[in-house]
């Protein structure tokens, strides 16, 4: 792409391309605000993984139209989110559609076995994450939420306000 020397050539191809692909991702997500990396839903994880593989792609291409395709690519993926998280944030029926739903795996104390059969979690799972909220007493629990992004939430304490738990599924 710059020179017949192989080893300068690689050299030089992997910082500029770098440099170009990294810049490019900057300025998208400066237009597109800092929701461009959020991981709200699986769609935004989504999203940031295919734009850390395009940008992969921008830095190991090996002609200028490889590279403008890879850029293209990255912004079109951006655009495409911020047009889905407009339209969520405006149709609540389209939420529906994209996102995931939260799903309520404890309850004081209380194992939610249909749940946990339904989303494919393990009770060494929830305690695993018990244990990283430094819960020291099950009974302290108030409720264990499998996020819309996969993460999961412990909500411990002497109450719960169940504005917390709105849109949560609860049973099945």
């Amino acid at each position: 792409m710059f020179t017949d020397f192989t080893t300068l050539d690689i050299l030089m191809r992997g910082t500029l391309l770098a440099v170009i692909g990294l810049s490019w991702v900057v300025v998208c997500v400066r237009v597109i605000g800092l929701r461009a990396f959020s991981k709200m839903t699986s769609f935004d994880f989504v999203t940031t993984v295919a734009i850390g593989s395009l940008l992969a792609g921008c830095v190991q291409a090996t002609d200028w139209s490889a590279l403008m395709q890879a850029l293209i690519a990255i912004a079109a993926l951006l655009g495409i989110q911020y047009a889905v998280s407009r339209a969520r944030s405006h149709r609540d029926d389209f939420e529906g559609v994209i996102g995931n739903t939260p799903t309520l795996l404890m309850r004081d104390g209380e194992f939610q076995e249909s749940a946990l059969t339904r989303t494919r979690t393990t009770r060494s799972d929830i305690i695993a994450k018990l244990r990283e909220a430094n819960v020291l007493h099950v009974s302290e629990v108030r409720a264990v939420v499998l996020e819309s992004t996969g993460d999961i939430s412990v909500l411990h304490g002497e109450s719960l306000d169940d504005v917390l738990l709105d849109g949560v599924r609860v049973g099945y």
